[in-house]
């Protein structure tokens, strides 16, 4: 499988990715005001309300990921339509016995932080399809506002096309970084053509 090297992103903490759909709050609102019809067992309704009211905050910090948590739209419609789908579909019932509307809330919980993670990694995953500086459009889960994410794809069929893939990331970070200095000789035109894979990416982590 292709390695991905991220460029220009900071690792950020979130506060949840699902709060950014614009149906989430009309939901959860929905949810946390009914939250007192779902249970025989008093003992479950605080139990229910904490986990709905820190849906967001304790989603990031179940996501464990190395990268910012930036999500495409697309996937984001995803994601958020299956738990909405999941929690309708819990909320249609009647009352519950003891302890069954919390627990079911929280596999709801668990099954959407790996909806998210899997989003945000997939998306990676797929600059593998393409050869050098890719882009593509995101949500930022920090603050929900758009986002974009750079990343650099190794799928080149040619030595011509990993040749101008590599000037071109180098033309990146010497516009946006400025890391290039006169010892990046690694990277520089006489070399590329027998430029591997590995030798490429000993070389970018030592500058």
């Amino acid at each position: 499988m292709a390695l991905l090297l991220c460029l220009g992103l900071t690792a950020a903490l979130a506060r949840g990715c699902l709060h950014c759909h614009s149906n989430f709050s009309e939901k959860f609102s929905f949810y946390r005001h009914h939250v007192n019809l779902k249970s025989w067992w008093v003992g479950d309704i605080p139990v229910s309300g904490s986990l709905l009211t820190d849906w967001g905050q304790d989603t990031m910090k179940e996501l464990h990921l190395a990268i910012p948590a930036e999500i495409t739209r697309e996937k984001l419609n995803q994601v958020a339509n299956a738990v909405y789908l999941k929690m309708d579909q819990l909320y249609q019932g009647k009352m519950y016995f003891p302890g069954y509307f919390p627990n079911e809330l929280r596999a709801i919980f668990r099954e959407q932080v790996h909806l998210i993670q899997n989003a945000i990694i997939e998306s990676r995953i797929d600059c593998q399809r393409h050869c050098g500086i890719f882009q593509y459009q995101t949500i930022s889960c920090t603050n929900c506002t758009d986002s974009h994410v750079i990343c650099f794809g190794y799928n080149c069929e040619s030595s011509v096309q990993w040749e101008t893939a590599v000037q071109g990331l180098l033309q990146y970070i010497n516009k946006w970084h400025n890391l290039i200095s006169p010892s990046f000789t690694c990277l520089e035109p006489p070399h590329l053509a027998n430029l591997t894979l590995e030798n490429a990416s000993e070389c970018l982590t030592q500058h």
